[in-house]
């Protein structure tokens, strides 16, 4: 993880911890300990791209120090893995809101393994992997690219002009939201939300719809088509990254 920063956190330094830092380093990971305490953890946490969370005894893992720790990775947009002995890595894990634990390892650490996955969840961050996908479904070629422009830095944002060439694009990408047009030519929004509706692959894919029009007769129509919300189009940027942010926000 080049430039990148990965915290450990454990209740205490113990010589397995010791031994894990330095096969990081030997691999070229910049990794950090810190003890289950808010402040240091606070201390250590800006720039962080990986977080490990080493469970020796699950009583150290107090319910202040959890609701913190989700507090810290929604607020953030990141996630944590758990080292441990299955049965309370697996309590935890549970108790945590869905998405925030990208994966958990069994105690004895095999360090070959926890190493390749650090560095494979690098690369995927990298690449924007680990971002959600949102296409973006509008005939106005400005409009979209302010959208994108927008969006770039916290998602992975696709774009197409018309219903159809959304409907093919989907044919062989995935995505996590749909934000679609109301009003398109040919193949307006409600004609293309029904047509994702209609099809296995598609059908479960959030769609939210974009709209110019805020007199309650239109907001009502778009409402009556039951997609997981509207957007004016005249929504401002912050406004609109708080929003996306809610929207992907896991709920207890």
């Amino acid at each position: 993880m080049e430039q990148k920063k990965m915290l450990i956190i454990g209740a205490k330094e113990s010589f397995i911890i010791r031994v894990l830092l330095q096969k990081l380093s030997d691999a070229g990971v910049n990794a950090q300990f810190t003890t289950l305490d808010v402040n240091t953890i606070n201390q250590f946490w800006s720039g962080v791209a990986f977080i490990a969370l080493y469970l020796e005894q699950p009583e150290d893992f107090s319910p202040e120090i959890k609701r913190y720790l989700i507090d810290k990775l929604e607020n953030d947009d990141k996630q944590i893995c758990l080292i441990g002995e299955p049965a309370d890595t697996a309590k935890i894990a549970e108790e945590m809101p869905a998405g925030l634990v990208s994966k958990i390892f069994s105690r004895p650490l095999d360090y070959g393994e926890f190493i390749a996955y650090v560095n494979g969840y690098a690369m995927k961050e990298a690449t924007g992997e680990l971002k959600k996908s949102i296409l973006v479904v509008d005939d106005d070629p400005n409009y979209m690219s302010v959208v994108r422009e927008w969006l770039k830095d916290k998602y992975k944002v696709s774009m197409a002009t018309s219903g159809l060439r959304a409907i093919k694009w989907l044919s062989s990408n995935k995505v996590d939201l749909i934000l679609l047009d109301y009003e398109m030519p040919v193949t307006d929004g409600p004609k293309v939300l029904e047509m994702l509706r209609a099809d296995e692959d598609t059908k479960d894919i959030p769609v939210i719809f974009l709209t110019g029009r805020d007199d309650k007769e239109s907001v009502m129509a778009v409402v009556a088509l039951k997609p997981e919300g509207y957007f004016l189009k005249t929504i401002e940027k912050d406004d609109l990254l708080a929003k996306l942010k809610m929207f992907f926000t896991p709920k207890e």
